[in-house]
């Protein structure tokens, strides 16, 4: 209480005292470029990533745009320890996607390298995928992907790179018979996902869908 009197929680975008649990105010949270994907139907990503291995569905909650306030959402829980801003992202996918009688059976989200764990101290799609699991009954595993080998992040690499770079990803454990909805940060050349991807087909009678945050317009 102290806290909250003498450091305030505001807005992230025009500064303004909030409550505690909110990331921006109620005039900022109208500038959002929400998608309006259909999960089931035909968006961006599924073409995108239909390219690149065989996918079911796919949604993104934002458009991730350069000066974005969708940039500034994730800038705060990626590198700002802002940790809980994923159960706020987390409620706004829950208000807009509905899995009907078609949900998938586990929730993976895109593991961090050990190093890259440490330093950072936390997962950022952890909470995330947590608090969706909650609301959907869907369980999750974080061990079930890891990654082995530690890079700068994607944001951070130019795009010829990206697409050379070797995958990183391997299974920790089999996998049989699942229906894998994929959880990431941001969708931008489709590479994680599919590395991921293919390493949960090539295991056994899978499916995979895909879940971001944000997708790069």
């Amino acid at each position: 209480m102290i806290l909250d009197l003498f450091f305030p929680n505001r807005c992230i975008e025009c500064s303004r005292i909030i409550d505690a649990d909110l990331l921006v105010c109620s005039l900022c949270f109208e500038q959002i470029h929400f998608t309006h994907f259909d999960y089931f139907g035909e968006n961006f990503i599924k073409e995108k990533c239909r390219l690149l291995f065989p996918v079911e569905n796919t949604y993104a909650l934002m458009n991730f745009e350069q000066e974005s306030l969708s940039q500034k959402l994730i800038h705060e829980l990626k590198y700002k320890s802002r940790e809980n801003a994923g159960k706020t992202l987390a409620h706004w996918v829950t208000e807009r996607l509905n899995f009907n009688d078609e949900k998938p059976d586990i929730l993976v989200s895109v593991p961090l390298h050990p190093k890259k764990l440490k330093e950072r101290g936390y997962n950022q799609l952890h909470v995330f995928t947590e608090t969706l699991s909650t609301f959907y009954h869907i369980p999750f595993d974080h061990e079930l992907i890891q990654r082995n080998h530690y890079s700068k992040a994607q944001a951070l690499k130019d795009k010829k790179h990206r697409l050379e770079t070797a995958n990183p990803f391997s299974l920790s454990k089999p996998i049989s018979g699942k229906h894998v909805l994929l959880v990431d940060d941001v969708f931008t050349t489709g590479n994680t996902v599919s590395s991921i991807a293919w390493e949960i087909l090539n295991a056994g009678d899978n499916k995979v869908s895909v879940l971001v945050m944000a997708v790069d317009v």
